[in-house]
């Protein structure tokens, strides 16, 4: 008979076994996620890349097309067509196009992208990640900017200044000519490698009258090649050369050859304005006048000018707005030689129109919300403004535009931001383009134009150019801009203050020159201090412009002192305001400098100021200031700016 086993041993080796086993099971699941936070950020993304290449398999499946995404940014095409999980990932993108797609995923810092040509994820920048055709250089650096990788640059070690030979007002980083006049800028095009741009130019001011197109190139739209005149005035016999617009005739519609470049302008001979075809078949640098010019004449109208040409892609047609007195007229064409009128689109109160644009954009980033955006340079004196652009939000039906109400809206507050014009990059996929567009403006104010102290030249200066993209804002779908990101090549090292200021007042604690940035966040103030936050721009001792925040009446304010050497009139130094409310109490400033030049940016773009200024001397200081109490100032970050050269 075999021994009776003792329970009390079995029990302990089966506790023991148990106690081996879980720890076992322990040290594998901590060896397990000490493997994983190895390697997490990398994980993460890679999961959540193959959840968007399992979603543009469907897509292409169910649609035959691929589609785009924008965890962030409000584009979620892709997920309506098939779940995206993007759990653990900061931000998530994806763009489309006809034969493929680009993903990027950004996790703990780190970008991750893949393509549809490809089965891993490599990390941004790497070099061997394969992409489709259709994806370009430019469409991949913007998708890897939207999910946060920043671009490298030096930039200058130090407060950076302009040539020796510059004159005391000369800006640094904004476009001027070197001599005479300048005004209207013309829209840019992408042909060849380079960005091509005209603005209006007057080589015989202030002696002699009328414009024409001066021509500069880009690679990059922050440096420019000085190029020359490239349309002549007065030598067609139907006067000088105005404003207009220039397209690439991909299609040969107009039988000059694919890829002439067309430009439709106003020319005005004895008060008379006509528009007329110029053609160019090397690539925008001589022009050539259409000898069936004018192909617009006059009907008889006293305003009758600055025709803007778009690709109405959806009707296969090209596109005209005219400023026509208080109307901007539509007209449609299909080899942009004969112009037939569609309808019109007039609104009073805001003086004469001029300059118009019309194009499209996405709200908040979404192609469901895909709306037209009719603009025009207006005068806001009715409202207490002073002149600017004014635009609407709609739809066009290929006949008549159909604003979303009867309010128009202002692309930018202050006194010095007119006949702006807008632009996409060719580049880009096209649902990029949508997302947002470029924009720069002529930076000066007919009231005061001929006026300005700046003696080696004339006429003010361009805005700096902006990426401008609609976004709701209080119920409205609305124009935001901010500076475009290449403006970040020319910033040196950034000295921060920090905290509130017990003193009321605060000297930036840098000596400085007339070309930099500020990043100011001003905080509430408390029950015994002003409402007014302030920040001097100084020269000589003494402000020559002064912005801040009033957060009682919950507006951002500009003000401006005559030139030391000229009298521009009251207008000039009339306050400018815009209401901005605080988001969780704060109110953010971002200021850009250029010696006669401050663009304000507000609340990451949802409203702008911009204004010419005219220091005392080129020695330059901020101040931040109250009347009494604690100054609200959370942070305040001045970066110098080299010059764009």
């Amino acid at each position: 008979m075999s021994e009776k086993p003792d329970l009390r041993t079995t029990t302990s080796r089966r506790t023991a076994w148990a106690v081996a086993a879980a720890l076992a099971i322990l040290a594998a699941l901590v060896s397990t996620v000490v493997r994983i936070e190895g390697s997490s950020a990398k994980v993460r993304a890679e999961e959540a890349l193959r959840n968007v290449a399992t979603a543009q398999s469907a897509s292409k499946d169910a649609a035959g097309v691929y589609a785009s995404y924008w965890l962030t940014g409000g584009d979620h095409s892709l997920s309506a067509v098939h779940p995206v999980q993007a759990e653990g990932v900061a931000d998530l993108r994806s763009i489309s196009c006809d034969n493929g797609w680009v993903a990027a995923a950004r996790v703990d810092g780190e970008i991750y992208v893949r393509s549809n040509l490809g089965k891993g994820a490599v990390a941004a920048g790497a070099g061997d990640l394969r992409r489709p055709s259709c994806v370009t250089d430019e469409a991949l650096r913007q998708m890897l900017a939207d999910v946060g990788l920043q671009e490298q640059s030096p930039g200058p070690k130090a407060a950076a200044d302009r040539p020796p030979n510059s004159s005391k007002y000369r800006p640094s980083y904004h476009i001027t000519p070197e001599r005479n006049w300048m005004n209207d800028p013309q829209r840019p095009f992408f042909l060849n490698g380079l960005w091509h741009y005209y603005y209006l130019y007057n080589a015989d001011y202030p002696d002699g009258n009328g414009t024409e197109w001066y021509h500069l190139t880009s690679e990059d739209l922050l440096t420019w090649k000085d190029e020359g005149v490239a349309i002549e005035k007065y030598k067609n016999g139907l006067g000088d050369i105005e404003t207009g617009s220039t397209v690439v005739d991909h299609g040969n519609t107009a039988g000059f050859g694919h890829g002439a470049v067309i430009s439709l302008l106003t020319q005005q001979d004895q008060g008379v304005q006509r528009q007329s075809l110029f053609y160019s078949t090397d690539g925008g640098y001589t022009f050539t006048p259409y000898k069936g010019n004018p192909v617009m004449d006059n009907p008889g109208a006293e305003h009758w000018r600055d025709p803007k040409i778009v690709w109405d892609g959806e009707r296969s047609q090209w596109l005209m707005v005219l400023a026509e007195g208080h109307k901007i007229g539509m007209y449609t064409s299909s080899d942009l030689k004969e112009w037939h009128y569609a309808s019109g689109f007039e609104r009073t109160g805001l003086g004469t129109l001029e300059c118009p644009d019309l194009f499209q954009l996405d709200v908040d980033g979404d192609p469901g919300k895909r709306t037209w955006v009719l603009a025009a340079s207006a005068n806001g004196t009715e409202e207490g403004r002073a002149t600017g652009v004014a635009y609407w939000t709609g739809n066009w039906d290929g006949t008549q535009f159909t604003p979303r109400d009867g309010n128009h809206q202002w692309m930018d507050a202050g006194s010095d931001f007119y006949a702006a014009v807008t632009w996409d990059d060719p580049r880009l996929t096209e649902g990029q383009k949508m997302q947002s567009r470029k924009a720069i403006g002529w930076m000066n104010n007919w009231d005061y134009a001929r006026k300005l102290p700046t003696g080696d030249w004339h006429g003010g200066m361009d805005t700096l150019i902006r990426d401008v993209r609609l976004k709701t804002v209080q119920g409205r779908p609305t124009l935001v801009s901010t500076p475009a990101k290449t403006l970040r090549r020319l910033e040196g090292e950034a000295l921060g203050l920090q905290g509130a200021t017990p003193d009321g007042t605060k000297h930036l604690p840098a000596s400085q020159g007339g070309s930099y940035r500020l990043d100011a966040t001003l905080g509430p103030p408390g029950p015994e201090d002003q409402p007014e936050a302030r920040i001097h721009l100084e020269s000589g001792g003494s402000a020559f412009a002064t912005l801040g925040y009033n957060f009682r009446d919950g507006a951002v304010f500009l003000d401006r002192q005559q030139p030391p050497d000229a009298d521009l009139g009251p207008l000039f130094t009339e306050r400018r305001t815009v209401a901005a409310p605080a988001k969780d109490g704060l109110v953010k400033l971002t200021v850009f400098v250029d010696y006669s030049s401050v663009e304000v940016f507000i609340n990451d773009g949802e409203q702008t100021l911009t204004s010419l200024v005219f220091p005392r001397s080129e020695e330059h200081a901020v101040r931040v200031a109250t009347d009494k109490g604690t100054l609200p100032l959370k942070s305040l970050d001045y970066t110098p700016l080299s010059p764009a050269r």
